[in-house]
């Protein structure tokens, strides 16, 4: 099953929290300190793997967590940290946040990776914490939590060459012929579901990768048919084969079909509409195609210019194939490989300023009362409140950022409660 879209959550590992601990040795009193750091948390980090052509193993299974770092140990020991998790993606992957839109990350390299969430740091133990008037302090740090957010996965296959036209013009059937690919092929409409690659390889050693793009149709730019799923694909490759059919018998004109399709594409997108293109008439042996393929060419010089060229194949005796391979590998050779800038890979950045330091009180019930200040908060997950210690620090701290004066400013009384996050505790003037 070919999916190219994915939704998925990921969250990196937490970060270990340090330790309070003092050296316990034989002949060496009041040893002092030896709580170690804690590990920091796992990063997520996502990787292109050319194995991969589809996004499905994301679609079903979308929630990802790296691991925990380990809490500082004794003896002054830094915890381990977590083990990165690699998330593994085709080549050509986007992803993106899925709240902002943001780009986060563009795969279009084998092995080519993105940290997707980072991991948070680890907790400082109480080595860090002793002075000349305070030897023994019982103050650790907890870790800070590893990022949490939904990506959106998108996947835009890399291709030198995209085959586009009707369905059953023989895309799929000229795609076997010269590759080694082996796509569904069938005398009906819409037997393609999914694009299909094949690597052309030339003697010498020259090769390029074709994608037959199914789907498109009048329409497919709105939304009908297959079409706008997988006009996506055709973005990244660097040139198109436009394959009209010449059977006398279908029933339809070459040059409106042409025509049709070069409208999609111009509607899709501009870049894809100048895309350079190689018209293929296909069929070409069956007894009447010559003169439809004449009528065809007749047309298309009035419209576009006499010195536009047509390569006319027949993919069931081969005629006419050498020739367009031919023809594909010169024209490939003076299109410049597309370059992904890296630009469009940076994270996005909001510039707009943002007051972190304002403290809001609100007042959630009689003689409670609630700090609402994210400065606060991490200030709070950070602090290891099982100790004496940690809680002067904690409460040092929320004196010196200013939190003491606004809830006696917003009217709060000695003994009132006070909520910051899911933390309770009483008010002392």
């Amino acid at each position: 099953m070919f999916v190219d879209e994915a939704y998925i959550n990921v969250k990196a590992g937490d970060g270990g929290n340090g330790k309070v601990a003092f050296r316990h040795e034989k002949y060496v009193p009041n040893g002092g300190p030896a709580g170690g750091d804690g590990g920091k948390g796992g990063n997520i980090i996502a990787q292109a793997d050319p194995g991969l052509k589809t996004l499905m193993d994301l679609k079903y299974h979308r929630h990802f967590k790296a691991q925990r770092g380990n809490d500082g140990e004794i003896k002054s020991k830094y915890g381990r940290g977590g083990k990165d998790l690699i998330l593994k993606v085709p080549l050509g992957t986007l992803i993106k946040d899925a709240d902002s839109k943001a780009i986060i990350g563009d795969l279009t390299t084998a092995g080519q990776q993105v940290v997707v969430a980072r991991g948070g740091a680890g907790g400082r133990g109480n080595i860090h914490f002793a002075t000349s008037t305070h030897q023994a302090p019982e103050i650790a740090e907890n870790g800070i939590p590893g990022e949490e957010r939904e990506l959106y996965l998108e996947l835009k296959m890399i291709a030198d060459v995209g085959l586009v036209g009707f369905p059953s013009v023989g895309k799929s059937t000229f795609l076997s012929v010269v590759t080694s690919a082996k796509p569904k092929i069938a005398a009906y409409a819409f037997t393609t579901l999914q694009p299909n690659l094949g690597v052309l390889r030339l003697r010498d050693g020259r090769e390029i990768v074709i994608a037959d793009l199914p789907g498109i149709i009048e329409g497919a730019s709105a939304g009908v048919g297959l079409g706008l799923v997988f006009l996506r694909h055709i973005e990244r490759t660097r040139m198109l084969l436009h394959l009209v059919d010449m059977d006398p018998n279908n029933g339809r004109d070459a040059f409106s079909d042409f025509e049709t399709i070069q409208n999609e594409l111009k509607n899709y997108g501009e870049a894809v509409a100048k895309k350079p293109l190689i018209i293929v008439a296909t069929k070409t042996d069956l007894p009447g195609a010559a003169e439809k393929l004449n009528n065809f060419k007749e047309k298309l010089a009035a419209q576009v210019g006499p010195k536009t060229s047509i390569y006319a194949i027949s993919n069931f005796t081969h005629e006419g194939v050498d020739l367009l391979v031919k023809a594909v590998f010169e024209k490939i050779n003076q299109i410049p490989k597309p370059m992904i800038s890296n630009e469009t890979a940076k994270k996005h950045v909001d510039y707009s300023y943002q007051d972190e330091a304002s403290i809001q009180i609100e007042k959630i019930a009689e003689h409670k009362y609630r700090v609402n200040s994210e400065r606060v908060s991490r200030l709070l997950a950070r602090s290891n409140l099982n100790y004496q210690d940690g809680i002067m620090r904690f409460a040092r701290s929320l004196r010196n950022m200013g939190v003491d004066e606004a809830l006696r400013d917003f009217g709060v009384k000695d003994g009132d409660l006070v909520m910051i996050d899911d933390f309770e505790l009483e008010f002392k003037e």
